[in-house]
């Protein structure tokens, strides 16, 4: 099946998904609604960011709500506040041509929580949250979920990494009943199969996209070979060499992503910095400034970057490799978005040679080794 027609998509989302410039079905699309729009099952979908999941569970999503029912029919959980923003808005742009108004309302924490309590009290079909702040809003009682038909764990491997486990087994159990789960995810570690055996049915429809690649296609992996005391002049050459091209490099440390930040400026480059124990407010400025592309580099830390969804990144440089290997797949996976193509490029020292080996042979990828 190659339109979404023959998926099965409503016309009035065909009409919406064009004008968003969404013509023809990813490959986790084409493999998952006809699975969601026809059986009443637990699902898994495995596939790297940037493929087209939220399309592929959102519209089956939006199709099964009973607009004419003021009740909260579904839940989206995701990891960060900018994921949970941009599954909000790609929900409302879907349904721009439906007959009846469904509403999507986002809830997630660095905001204000009266603001969020005041929007529930309107008709609400969907809430698409973080977990933490769905929690402060059950414990409020100002949320109910005893009518939600679907919950969808979104970026399940990522909200795990980063320490949600507790909220998720709270949530899962205050919702469980007469409830379908769906769950998506780029990796498939034990603490995800944990959740599947314990609050997913054993009867489970399964879609795993590229599964002999844990990492999209499109990108191009590359190492240069330094020693520490050469590696902010080899930085700023390789971003030289980019020209206009955006990109994200990949610091392990909080401090270490303000101190190169603070480094690439005294050099002339347009960069800010995200890390951890930025203010909510700070967070958002730096990233308004990188996608209206005020900025043309942005030094983050792996949590930070989380649900930075940036389009036409040209390419990521780890300025030191990932402690954890499914970071390296999400740090990778910010570039080659929507079938586009990039780079990802370490910056090794001879000693951690071996770890991309490692990483060669793990995730089933080539690295190539630029010489400068």
């Amino acid at each position: 099946m190659s339109t979404f027609k023959e998926l099965g998509v409503q016309s009035y989302y065909i009409k919406a998904l064009k004008e968003l410039q969404i013509n023809t079905p990813t490959e986790i699309q084409k493999e998952t609604i006809p699975v969601l729009f026809k059986s009443k099952t637990d699902f898994i979908g495995l596939a790297q960011t940037g493929t087209g999941k939220t399309a592929a569970y959102g519209l089956p999503i939006l199709q099964d709500i009973d607009a004419s029912l003021p009740l909260v029919q579904a839940l989206i959980l995701s990891p960060t506040r900018e994921l949970v923003q941009q599954i909000k808005k790609q929900l409302f742009k879907f349904t721009k041509y439906t007959d009846q108004k469904i509403f999507v309302e986002a809830v997630f924490g660095g905001e204000k929580i009266d603001r969020q309590l005041s929007n529930l009290k309107r008709p609400t079909h969907v809430i698409v949250a973080t977990p933490g702040r769905l929690i402060d809003l059950i414990e409020r009682k100002a949320v109910d979920l005893r009518n939600i038909t679907t919950i969808v764990l979104d970026e399940a491997d990522e909200m795990l990494s980063m320490g949600f486990k507790q909220e998720l087994n709270t949530i899962l159990k205050y919702t469980s009943g007469n409830r379908k789960t769906w769950l998506f995810s780029a990796t498939f570690p034990e603490e995800i199969q944990r959740i599947v055996k314990t609050y997913m049915t054993g009867d489970i429809a399964r879609v795993e996209v590229n599964k002999k690649t844990l990492i999209n296609e499109n990108i191009t992996h590359q190492y240069i070979l330094t020693a520490v005391k050469d590696k902010l002049d080899v930085l700023i050459r390789l971003l030289e060499s980019k020209n206009e091209e955006r990109g994200i490099i990949f610091s392990r440390t909080k401090l270490g992503a303000q101190k190169l930040a603070f480094e690439l400026k005294e050099e002339g480059f347009s960069v800010g910095a995200l890390e951890g124990d930025m203010q909510q407010k700070e967070r958002d400025k730096v990233m308004r400034a990188f996608k209206n592309e005020s900025l043309q580099y942005l030094v983050s830390t792996d949590v930070s970057a989380r649900g930075i969804d940036v389009r036409d990144l040209g390419f990521i440089v780890h300025h030191q490799l990932p402690e954890k290997l499914e970071y390296y797949t999400h740090r990778s996976g910010r570039t080659a978005r929507a079938g586009k193509k990039g780079f990802s490029i370490a910056l090794i020292l001879p000693s951690e040679l071996q770890q991309v080996y490692d990483i060669q042979k793990k995730l089933n990828i080539k690295f190539e080794e630029i010489t400068h």
